[in-house]
């Protein structure tokens, strides 16, 4: 039998979602995978929509595993939640086919950036945004956005160390609103390559603040090189919001409890 589970988490205390030789019980997979094990009574591996990075939030990531055990779906719900720290939870569980696979399965997936900009921070959230003082032109930024959307070679914001075999991507959206003091960047794709989320924003936030030419940006994306395009930002402000997939799966985001921002 085949489940598969959304989770939420806050991955400010992780070195990200995939379990790891050195550190490896500061993983969220690490105590996902524990707590799955004790509620199915033998050793399970999961597999996830979407590696996030160290400190990297998700909204929305999707996992999935193998198990000889039959649990209803309050059971595997509240049972896994019982056994996980309290920044990391289980939101819904699904009975699915073994066709279905938490990464393969994907057709794209979302991630946003919140940046709060404004003079003061909120220190009791620190962890869960950027905070930028500067002025920032979101329309500007929208403008930049052609350039990026599409089938393109991504190079320019493939961070170190990617391993992925093509920098080749689909980007199908990518939307920016101010909303208050908050300024909210969605980027929709097939898939991403290391840290080119975090890339991007940076690369946006420079436009923003006048940085980047926008006659120059064709020229510069064109190029490929990494080094061109401005710093990456902080992983505090990014979250894995939604993963989405063939309807016959009929895993979605429970809408009753959508990001309000």
């Amino acid at each position: 039998m085949r489940v598969a589970l959304i989770l939420e988490y806050k991955g400010t205390n992780y070195y990200g979602w995939q379990k790891q030789k050195v550190n490896e019980k500061k993983t969220i997979q690490y105590y996902v995978d524990n707590a799955i094990s004790k509620i199915a009574n033998h050793k399970i591996v999961t597999h996830c929509g979407g590696r996030t990075d160290t400190g990297v939030h998700a909204y929305m990531q999707v996992i999935h595993f193998d198990t000889n055990t039959k649990r209803d779906i309050h059971n595997w719900t509240h049972g896994i939640n019982s056994f996980l720290p309290n920044d990391i939870s289980v939101k819904n569980v699904y009975l699915v086919d073994e066709s279905f696979h938490a990464r393969f399965s994907v057709i794209d997936r979302t991630y946003r950036y919140i940046i709060l900009n404004r003079k003061y921070p909120i220190t009791s959230f620190n962890d869960n945004f950027l905070h930028i003082t500067d002025d920032i032109d979101i329309e500007k930024i929208s403008k930049s956005f052609p350039y990026i959307i599409g089938r393109r070679d991504m190079s320019s914001f493939r961070g170190a160390g990617c391993v992925s075999p093509s920098p080749i991507k689909h980007i199908k959206t990518v939307s920016i609103k101010r909303k208050s003091d908050f300024i909210i960047i969605d980027i929709k794709a097939n898939s991403f390559l290391y840290h080119m989320v975090r890339n991007l924003v940076g690369f946006f936030l420079d436009v923003g603040k006048g940085k980047v030419n926008l006659q120059h940006i064709k020229k510069l994306i064109d190029d490929g090189d990494r080094r061109k395009l401005g710093i990456s930002v902080d992983a505090r402000g990014l979250y894995l919001l939604k993963i989405n997939y063939p309807s016959k799966y009929k895993i979605k985001l429970d809408e009753s409890f959508k990001i309000s921002i």
